[in-house]
């Protein structure tokens, strides 16, 4: 089991629902050195005087150190966490998405403000169209799969991208690979329409072309 241990005091603000725990408010990390290597493994993050705190995702590459899943001790992180949540952030925002026209880029997950900190997902032709995701932590990257199966399965959609933002990914210890994770890779160029104005983009890269 790893284990964080938090400075005396530094717990205020994960108690306050910050997500982030940086290396300045670990007193120590507990565990084998497997577990304490392995990006995003699950970690109990404890008091200095080792009271429950929450239970986080720990990365020692990253400059955040830890990333909270959960303050609730009865709550284990798991596959049901991981596709509960996926399915709470599309439900959030199913209004949007049956709003939006088919050329519409629809934020449907929004990382911290869904309880996923690092995944960001866009719709892109509703259920006949693309998911592009952005894994920028090795929090959801562990849960990788899980993700996919409930995007999928929320939204109908069949076609995941996953976006790889080099800076990012890099300084999470991550590879980086833009790659189809389901189903088919959207085209190179797509006519994308925001607030009225339409454009064309690869929502592969997030590049807007020159008219």
């Amino acid at each position: 089991m790893l284990t964080i241990i938090i400075k005396q005091g530094k717990e205020k603000s994960i108690l306050a629902g910050d997500p982030y725990i940086y290396p300045s408010a670990i007193e120590r990390v507990d565990g084998r050195p497997a577990e304490k290597n392995k990006l995003g493994a699950t970690a109990t993050v404890l008091t200095s005087s080792r009271k429950f705190l929450a239970r986080a995702a720990y990365n020692a590459k990253s400059q955040i150190a830890a990333r909270v899943w959960t303050l609730r001790e009865d709550e284990p992180v798991d596959h049901a966490l991981v596709k509960r949540r996926v399915r709470a952030a599309i439900a959030r925002r199913m209004h949007s998405l049956q709003a939006a026209r088919p050329d519409e880029l629809v934020p449907i997950v929004l990382g911290d403000e869904d309880g996923l900190s690092g995944l960001l997902v866009e719709s892109y032709g509703g259920k006949d169209g693309y998911l592009v995701c952005q894994f920028q932590s090795a929090a959801v990257e562990a849960w990788k799969i899980a993700i996919v199966q409930a995007l999928i399965a929320e939204t109908g959609c069949q076609n995941v991208y996953e976006r790889a933002d080099k800076l990012i990914r890099e300084g999470e210890g991550l590879h980086v690979k833009s790659r189809a994770l389901a189903g088919e890779e959207p085209p190179q160029r797509l006519t994308v329409t925001e607030r009225g104005r339409s454009f064309p983009y690869d929502i592969r890269t997030g590049f807007e072309y020159p008219k």
